[in-house]
């Protein structure tokens, strides 16, 4: 394990992206059943969330919930969005004592009313918040945020709105969920998984990846320094060459 005074503060990453993964089989190493996992990894979140705030970093991304979780059982479907809810309610005394601003990445109309109502209500008491922006990506798929992309700027083209030969990179970002939000200088993934799982496809193109097999549940705070240790060690090139490489 790595230790907090070894981190660079002038160098934490901006933006954080998390792929939250192994509520399920974190709980059944336990004997339990899936729901156990997903409890305890809402209180990983908890942490993280506190964590990241404090070692200043400005932009927190969760995957939460994909567009195709929505084919688990109903069971645990519904389990998960009252979780949502719950977990929402009790984080934001949290929320507002660290000045944490919240914004969601998704389609959050698709979800049940009661967990809808919370979401809403989180976002407006939380909207004047001027510290770190905690994004939570729910009903949320990277290919489905693009095609709706794509769509709004044909409807816009269609209509005379804007002009084809001016659809740049910027334009696509522009009507990305994470519009106004920069793009994850770090990703991490918890159980050991090597995939994105259809998360923020256009947003990684440069990001640096950092993948533990600690279940989501046990990630802690120790875990998130190592990540950000990972992550300053590395040589951030963006297609071009390293100061060695130059010379």
């Amino acid at each position: 394990m790595q230790y907090l005074e070894q981190l660079d503060k002038k160098r934490i990453p901006s933006h954080i992206a998390i792929i939250m993964d192994g509520n399920g089989r974190w709980a059944k190493q336990r004997g339990q059943i899936r729901s156990f996992g997903h409890q305890a990894g809402a209180e990983t979140v908890h942490t993280i969330a506190e964590a990241s705030a404090r070692l200043g970093v400005k932009f927190l991304t969760l995957y939460t919930f994909s567009t195709e979780n929505w084919n688990r059982p109903q069971h645990e479907v519904n389990v998960l969005m009252h979780l949502f809810a719950k977990t929402f309610i009790d984080e934001l005394p949290l929320l507002k004592r660290e000045n944490v601003r919240v914004v969601f990445l998704g389609d959050i109309s698709a979800l049940p009313k009661k967990t809808r109502d919370v979401f809403e209500r989180g976002l407006a008491e939380c909207a004047n918040h001027t510290g770190m922006t905690l994004a939570l990506a729910v009903n949320y798929g990277a290919r489905a945020e693009i095609t709706r992309a794509v769509h709004q700027i044909a409807l816009d083209a269609a209509a005379g709105k804007i002009d084809p030969a001016t659809i740049d990179d910027d334009m696509v970002a522009s009507h990305l969920y994470t519009a106004g939000l920069p793009d994850p200088e770090l990703v991490i993934r918890t159980s050991g998984e090597l995939r994105l799982s259809n998360y923020l496809l256009w947003q990684v193109a440069y990001s640096e990846f950092y993948v533990t097999d600690t279940y989501w549940p046990d990630f802690d705070r120790w875990g998130l320094v190592d990540a950000i240790l990972a992550y300053q060690g590395r040589d951030r090139r963006f297609g071009g060459l390293s100061k060695t490489e130059e010379a």
